[in-house]
């Protein structure tokens, strides 16, 4: 695959890679075109011409007809090379494919090179830069990743000040569109913007192809293709001074990189003041550089590595705050760095802080044990034990078995507090085994005589074994402590910044650098798919992360629909399950996010929702008296004639409708804003058709009732009841043709009575369907399904044929109260 890629439209990218098409052609290649959107340029479409096309697809989409990609028909003719425009379109609904990139996956996939298109607003990661910038919000984004896997990628480059000439000649928009898009999308701001996105994005691409060369070759030395500058962090004071003096180098370099690394220590215990880190990065990115993070025993080691991989030029360090005596004991991390980093310059920056001030101190004593520890244990023992033999020989006449016990105890000891238990007991045992041969009588056997010596070797022997058990258990424990607080300390950490609202990548970008993973990857099912799932990227982070949860290395599951997918070495049981704790406090701040963006929502369609009643409260008191004052101009008028008695006629009744139109709408908002009083009680539904058919009038005495013969009583607001049946009756009315009188059914079923009314027309007639569909939105009915499910019932419509019925539902009281013996 190769792409143009440009800043923005009108660069020139479709006439690109028509060029790069005929070129293909000329050299003998079968190249067709499979979609060229030429976008009404004359010049773009006379190059395309002589350049074989496949025809494209024709889709339907709400009475609307779309061409797009013949993906079966490019298939099927399978040339060596096929031209598609614009990658990250989104296909017409019913299409194979959603996007456009996916149909050239499927040509790459079946051996069909591809040249295509793409600007650098579409790419996801830039969606919100370009947002910021443009002020307009793309809906069509192509995953970075897609375009990461080009083979070949070329900058469409063109200046902004020829683009908009460009603009102004005509040569992209046609001249209706040409001022609208100079001061909008296409200022000169804009465009320097976007064209300077395109080439930092086209740059790290370049510096991703380095990189994998190098590690494919297994070239670790740095490559001073590009200074990086990289300055180490403690968390202490000093961090703000190297960060400055880091600054100051790179900003001497033009096109130099900064980055900052903290290293946190595999024990976890040694750990910067609260905050301080978080300043410091801060002022890091505030600073156009970036903060990294890992975890490492040996700090220099780790440093180095991480220069190694991310090919740093010059490391920044400070002047080491341990003392003189400190440092005669052990190098520090400036020195054991500059030792090991070959042709890496290493800067050694003063500080305030650096040694002198602060008191010698011995080292930090050992912190557990382990395999390296225990063997480092046995062989400390087998050189001490032979070399205190020899001292002891030379001044066995002075110190006798009891300073020889005291001395191989020391001994006993320092194995114990290095190597734990076990070599504190082979310690003790052939610490033992000397003192019986070389100070016991009989010299140099292991026959004991004396009472006092065996005394003295079962106490030296269960000293021996006390200490080294409780060192041992001591070490245990310190392991365990150190585990958990470095456990601890990883989820504290994220959960902070979960609290401080940092977004996803962020997030997943804490969890890669704590467990050191080369990527990772937040993915969700896409519902609908439980026989073949399909999964999409939430949030990633890292080079190349999963996009499918079997495509990464590790998987910690959240829930059924989520998972958290990485690449990277393998993890231990402890650290998969601090994984899974991390996975899931990421879940949550999923959940979080989605539901905040639902209440944003909530919040903005309740505003408009708001002002909308306000609007039709406002208009409605204003309309009032108008109406008013119309209906009584109209009393006052004397018809003269036949003709002027209707339309006066007329006139009244279309006020009174509008009149009742309004108070409609004030009862509808106030209905939605809580603010209508309802009183449910049992309602006769005789008296509710009687009130109904009064404020029908005349035109209601058309109307075919079919009722039982003692319908129950409904729970129900007597004067709405009357309102909702008012209205559903007068509808009909309009609606039903002269000669046809709607109908009314009323029916008792179990616990609800349903009363169903419908219009005039014959059902074995055509209806016209756009009047059809309006019913179901006009207002009366509207007013009357809301009223109805304000008291407890449900209102549904339906259309058969040409007749069109509404069925109103209401709940029936448990018992029909018997009429007064003095009524009718």
């Amino acid at each position: 695959m190769r792409i143009h890629l440009g800043a923005a439209p009108g660069v020139g990218k479709t006439y690109a890679m028509l060029q790069e098409g005929r070129r293909l052609c000329e050299q003998g290649a079968d190249v067709v075109i499979g979609l060229v959107e030429p976008h009404g340029r004359r010049l773009t479409a006379a190059l395309a011409e002589g350049l074989e096309t496949i025809p494209r697809h024709t889709l339907v989409h709400r009475g609307t007809a779309f061409t797009e990609l013949d993906l079966d028909a490019v298939l099927a003719r399978h040339p060596q090379v096929a031209l598609v425009d614009e990658l990250a379109h989104t296909n017409v609904p019913g299409s194979r494919n959603t996007k456009r990139w996916q149909d050239v996956e499927e040509l790459l996939d079946a051996g069909i090179d591809v040249v295509t298109t793409l600007n650098i607003q579409h790419l996801e990661s830039l969606n919100d830069v370009v947002r910021q910038i443009t002020g307009v919000v793309q809906h069509e984004t192509l995953p970075d990743e897609v375009a990461r896997r080009a083979d070949e990628i070329e900058l469409v480059d063109l200046l902004p000040e020829t683009l908009r000439r460009r603009l102004v000649h005509g040569d992209v928009y046609p001249p209706d569109r040409v001022e609208g898009a100079l001061t909008h999308y296409f200022r000169l701001g804009n465009l320097t913007a976007l064209r300077e996105l395109a080439l930092l994005w086209l740059a790290d691409r370049v510096e991703e192809g380095l990189q994998r060369y190098r590690a494919e070759h297994g070239i670790t030395a740095p490559w001073e293709t590009r200074e990086r500058i990289m300055v180490g962090l403690t968390g202490g004071p000093e961090g703000e001074t190297l960060i400055r003096r880091a600054a100051r180098i790179t900003a001497r370099t033009p096109g130099s990189e900064l980055l900052a690394l903290h290293i946190v220590p595999g024990d976890g215990l040694t750990l910067p003041a609260p905050g301080a880190l978080a300043g410091q990065r801060a002022l890091v990115e505030s600073l156009g550089g970036s903060y990294h993070q890992t975890t490492g025993e040996d700090i220099p080691e780790a440093l180095l590595r991480f220069a190694e991989a991310e090919n740093v030029t010059q490391i920044v360090l400070g002047a080491s705050r341990r003392g003189r005596f400190s440092l005669l004991l052990r190098a520090g991390v400036g020195r054991r760095t500059i030792h090991g980093s070959g042709p890496i310059d290493v800067h050694i920056v003063t500080h305030e802080q650096a040694a002198g001030a602060a008191s010698p101190r011995l080292p930090r004593p050992p912190r557990g044990t382990g395999p390296a520890r225990l063997w480092s244990a046995m062989a400390g023992a087998a050189v001490l034990l032979p070399l205190l033999t020899l001292v002891l020989i030379a001044v066995r006449d002075r110190v006798g078995l009891p300073g020889a016990l005291m001395s191989y105890l020391l001994a006993v000891v320092v194995a114990a507090f290095v190597g734990g238990t076990y070599p504190a007991l082979a310690t003790a045992v052939a610490a033992g085994l000397l003192a019986d041969f070389y100070f016991t009588a009989p010299l140099h056997s292991l026959k004991v005589t004396r009472p006092v010596d065996i005394v003295a070797l079962a106490v030296f022997l269960t000293a021996a074994w006390l200490v080294g058990a409780a060192a041992g258990a001591a070490a245990r424990r310190t392991r365990q402590a150190l585990r958990a607080t470095s456990e601890a300390r990883a989820l504290s950490r994220l959960a902070v910044a979960i609290a401080r609202g940092q977004d996803l990548p962020a997030l997943l970008e804490q969890v890669r650098e704590n467990f050191a993973l080369t990527s990772l990857s937040l993915l969700q099912r896409e519902p609908g798919h439980t026989a073949e799932p399909r999964w999409y990227v939430v949030a990633s982070t890292g080079e190349r992360p999963p996009e499918r949860p079997y495509e990464g290395d590790l998987e910690a599951p959240i829930d059924d629909d989520l998972t958290l997918a990485a690449r990277g070495h393998g993890l231990s049981g402890d650290d998969q399950r601090i994984l899974a704790a991390c996975a899931a406090q990421i879940g949550i701040a999923h959940t979080q996010g989605r539901l905040t963006r639902h209440a944003a929502e909530t919040d903005t369609l309740a505003a408009a929702e708001h002002t909308r009643a306000s609007l039709l409260l406002t208009a409605s008191h204003d309309l009032r008296a108008p109406l008013r004052a119309a209906e009584e101009a109209l009393v006052r008028l004397r018809p003269t004639s036949d003709g002027e008695t209707r339309g006066i006629a007329t006139a009244r009744s279309a006020v009174r409708r509008a009149t009742q139109l309004l108070t409609d709408l004030d009862d509808l908002s106030r209905l939605h804003a809580g603010a209508l009083d309802l009183y449910l009680r049992p309602v006769d539904l005789d008296e509710a058709l009687t009130a109904a058919l009064d404020d029908l009038g005349t035109g209601g005495h058309t109307l075919v009732l079919r009722l039982p013969e003692q319908p129950p009583y409904v729970l129900a607001d007597a004067a709405l009841l009357t309102r909702v049946l008012t209205a559903l009756a007068a509808d009909a009315l309009r609606h039903s043709p002269p000669g046809a009188p709607p109908t009314l059914t009323a029916e008792a079923r179990p616990g609800h009575l349903t009363i169903r009314i419908t219009d005039g027309i014959d059902p074995d007639t055509e209806r016209d369907g756009s009047r059809a569909d309006a019913r179901p939105d006009s207002l009366p009915l509207r007013l009357s399904r809301d009223l109805g499910e304000a008291m407890g019932g449900t209102l549904d419509h339906t259309t058969t044929g040409g007749a069109f019925s509404v069925t109103l539902t209401l709940p029936t009281a448990a018992h029909r109260i018997a009429p007064s013996p003095a009524g009718p």
